[in-house]
């Protein structure tokens, strides 16, 4: 009698264990429909997507392995998620990339490049140096930059805007920042984003909404290839702002810290809302485009975010279409984080696609090679 007892509510523990984690990830892949300002926790549960996923299969094996109808509820989940699972995981083979572009094709660039690493140039001057090759190398036609730090006007300064126009040889370029994000206040060395492009610029912007915060603008070119006319946009959504003390926290997590620990999901809770507001101003003016749109940019947010699906929808994304694996672009923190994005109006054939796996920046560049077809 008490073995019986005993196993009806075991087994009661699982199920209900089982449908809490079934809840959570289908909240987390559907946050563009679920996530506000006061329900912000949805936000965590799309961060965890990859991982409440691994744990709905744990599962199904267990309910597989002790014959019960639950492991339904895992073929279930899947029915009804697996567009945002695609989002995470696409199901394709590797593919190689070849640095000769195919014929008719717009070679795009996206990367955070973490100011050039201007924090290590006295320690470190040779990384610079590799990451300008890294980019002629790759030869791209179009190149977003977020975390642009230099001078466009003092002659003083560390890092001049002329010099790395020169080094990476592109003949057109815009860079755009907010004055309160100056990188050396008094310096005129800013912080913030560039588009070099080999294509020429016929129109040019930065947004600024209101109120003027970190990470608020973006910026946007009209540029011309052959015949048609393009409009690519760089944005760099509201970062998490961790520390150097909070990455070495999450790296071992292993001695739990309240205290520290709420300091992280302060932050986590503080962001989600702030990328809502941008991604729905930076989807406003995508809307106004009377051009195909390119949009590149550090998300700082994952696959089936708020500020995924708004920033994406009705376009494709490049490494949906020919990237594989979890195509993780942030080398901190947890493997599953793929933050960095190209997204395409879906008249472009996206050819090829690589992720640059080189530790040059804490971000890993990205690049698609895509083929427009008009109407």
């Amino acid at each position: 009698m008490a073995t019986g007892f005993f196993k009806k509510t075991i087994k009661l523990f699982f199920v209900v264990a089982n449908i809490l984690v079934a809840i959570c990830f289908c909240l987390g892949c559907y946050a563009n429909i679920f996530f506000s300002e006061s329900f912000w926790l949805v936000g965590f549960f799309t961060l965890a997507s990859f991982y409440l996923l691994l744990v709905l299969f744990i599962f199904f094996v267990g309910w597989l392995f002790a014959r019960s109808r639950w492991a339904f509820l895992f073929i279930g989940i899947l029915l009804i998620t697996y567009k945002p699972i695609l989002n995470i995981i696409p199901l394709q083979l590797p593919t190689s990339f070849t640095l000769q572009k195919p014929a008719a094709a717009l070679r795009i660039m996206s990367w955070n490049v973490e100011s050039f690493q201007i924090l290590n140039y006295k320690t470190q001057p040779q990384l610079r140096q590799q990451m300008i090759e890294l980019i002629k190398r790759y030869d791209p036609d179009v190149a977003c930059f977020q975390e642009m730090t230099t001078a466009d006007s003092d002659k003083t300064a560390m890092y001049q805007l002329k010099d790395f126009v020169k080094d990476l040889g592109f003949p057109y370029y815009f860079y755009a920042y907010n004055i309160l994000d100056d990188y050396y206040p008094g310096t005129h060395t800013h912080y913030g984003r560039i588009i070099f492009s080999k294509k020429p610029i016929i129109n040019k912007q930065m947004i600024e909404p209101d109120p003027l915060d970190y990470n608020r603008t973006f910026q946007y070119i009209d540029i011309v290839n052959n015949t048609d006319t393009f409009r690519v946009f760089n944005c760099h959504l509201q970062t998490m702002r961790f520390t150097q003390d909070n990455y070495k926290y999450i790296d071992s997590i292993s001695s739990p810290d309240i205290k520290r620990s709420e300091g992280i999901i302060s932050k986590l809770k503080a962001s989600f809302p702030k990328r809502k507001i941008q991604a729905d101003r930076i989807k406003e003016e995508m809307k106004k485009s009377p051009y195909p749109v390119i949009l590149c940019g550090d998300f700082n947010d994952v696959p089936n975010s708020y500020a995924y699906t708004t920033i994406g929808d009705g376009l494709q994304n490049a490494f949906e279409k020919k990237g594989y694996g979890i195509g993780r672009t942030f080398s901190d923190i947890l493997p599953t984080l793929r933050i960095d994005n190209i997204f395409l109006d879906n008249n472009f054939e996206v050819a090829q696609y690589t992720r640059v796996k080189k530790m040059l920046s804490d971000h890993y560049p990205i690049i698609a090679d895509v083929i427009y077809k008009s109407r």
